[in-house]
């Protein structure tokens, strides 16, 4: 048991922001959303807030506090998803924290060449199957945007890749509505028809909105449509403080907040009830001195995430990601911290394992390697049972001070719960000339190769993988016909 700010805990917990620090935050963006307003670009999400007692005046909409409020008691405190056979793999919610990979990386780092190349479908499909295998990675998201298929549609050849790669959750990405909409069909079509997939969904949708004070009309019509169905949602306005927010960490956050806040207002008023959830990371000072979007940097660590366990909400957070290019020491120490930081701040959904470049490059060996790390920092963060088995009271003064416990039935009953790293070298240096001498990185790359060649997803019907194919046709054929 571990006692962290006054409370006695199963596992470490740290809170960037204090209580006081968070309800000023509150506090504060109820003030924008009731004063300043965030402009709402879509009729339809406008008429729906004004009916819940907002004003609007052109696309500026104001809401008021007691709205905020009554959406906040009704929002769910827990997001719970399914894996394909429809058994709950992710109870998303306090400090239950699932780890999964990032959506349409402009490149791949190639495991096996070590040179940066554009991704093809087949690395979603890889991407998916290695994050199916691996135990530490929760829920799958494509990894790649492929540039073999049509880039108005991509979407659609993900999703098809992931719901046939993987019977994890899924976190899905579109660019635009009809592909929000193409997806929710496929995983019907998966789950055996609409209130099937509502009743035990095993996806998610990642809503990108424009930032915490514009709201763009992608976002609302997809936030609109799943609270429709009933389905959980992920309403994400991300802001970069000292370029569309206050450059300080706490006007940075208070906007951006204000956009969540009427996200899940929105929400609640198309469907009581729905679960959201919410941002976990950026909300802080953007690296003004490259102007380039980082994914990992200290100012922001923690701070939205103290707000979504606030509001004791689902966090969608991100760890396991790295600015570096290549698998260096900057990318050993950020994917790491990204990681340790996330978990223990009670993030709940956490992708983008594997990425690197600031969001532009993914790899399938850092994938392997943040498994590893992942292993380690859930064994070192987890509570530690206290009783009388695991205290060995008896034991002890059976063997005496110069007794063995090597062959003592106590040991056998326990040996095999500590963690033991499947990629760090732990052995002597002998054993590891006599192994080939190979790095972390090269151990990793080898067990890439290891997954793709053995494991297996649990395969589909043929009936619904020729009803998915149809789906991707069908829209393929939507987009031609569109663009002429």
């Amino acid at each position: 048991m571990i006692n962290t700010h006054g409370q006695t805990m199963q596992s470490a917990h740290y809170a960037r922001l204090g209580n006081q620090e968070c309800e000023l935050i509150h506090e504060a963006s109820l003030e924008i959303l009731q004063r300043t307003g965030i402009d709402v670009h879509d009729e339809r999400a406008r008429q729906i807030l004004e009916k819940g007692g907002a004003k609007v005046d052109g696309i500026r909409v104001r809401i008021p506090e007691y709205r905020v409020r009554w959406a906040l008691s009704t929002a769910p405190k827990q997001m719970i998803l399914y894996n394909r056979q429809g058994k709950v793999a992710m109870r998303a919610g306090g400090y239950n924290t699932y780890f999964g990979g990032g959506s349409d990386c402009l490149n791949i780092l190639d495991h096996r060449t070590q040179e940066r190349r554009k991704p093809v479908l087949q690395d979603v499909i890889n991407a998916s199957r290695l994050m199916d295998a691996l135990p530490e990675i929760d829920f799958v998201m494509s990894a790649f945007l492929p540039s073999d298929v049509d880039q108005n549609i991509y979407d659609r050849y993900q999703m098809e890749a992931m719901l046939a790669n993987t019977s994890k959750p899924i976190v899905f990405v579109t660019p635009d509505f009809e592909g929000c909409v193409a997806a929710v069909e496929m995983c019907e079509l998966v789950a055996g028809g609409a209130a099937a997939f509502a009743q035990r969904p095993f996806a998610t949708c990642y809503i990108n909105v424009t930032s915490g004070m514009i709201a763009n009309a992608e976002a609302l019509q997809k936030c609109i449509y799943l609270a429709e169905k009933g389905l959980p949602l992920l309403y994400i306005p991300l802001n970069a403080g000292g370029v569309n927010s206050p450059v300080t960490t706490a006007g940075c956050m208070a906007s951006m907040n204000a956009g969540t806040l009427l996200g899940i207002t929105l929400a609640q008023l198309v469907r009581e009830g729905v679960p959201v959830g919410v941002p976990g990371w950026n909300g802080g000072p953007y690296n003004l001195k490259s102007m380039v979007g980082n994914y990992v940097l200290a100012d922001e660590q923690g701070v939205p995430t103290s707000m979504g366990r606030y509001y004791d909400l689902p966090v969608f957070g991100l760890g396991g990601c790295t600015d570096s290019k290549v698998l260096d020491q900057q990318c050993g120490f950020e994917t790491t911290i990204s990681l340790m930081t996330s978990l223990l701040h009670g993030a709940n959904i956490v992708h983008d394992v594997g990425f690197m470049d600031s969001g532009m490059q993914g790899s399938l060996q850092l994938i392997a390697l943040c498994n590893d790390y992942l292993g380690f920092i859930r064994a070192m963060t987890r509570g530690v049972q206290v009783d009388n088995e695991t205290l060995a009271l008896d034991v002890i003064d059976e063997l005496q001070p110069t007794g063995s416990y090597l062959g003592h039935e106590h040991t056998l009953r326990h040996y095999k719960e500590p963690y033991y790293s499947k990629l760090a070298d732990k052995g002597p240096y002998s054993g590891w000339v006599d192994k080939g001498s190979t790095t972390m990185e090269e151990r990793a790359a080898r067990q890439v190769d290891q997954v793709l060649a053995k494991h297996q997803v649990e395969p589909l019907p043929q009936d619904v993988l020729k009803g998915l194919r149809s789906i991707v046709e069908r829209e393929q054929a939507w987009t031609n016909s569109k663009n002429g």
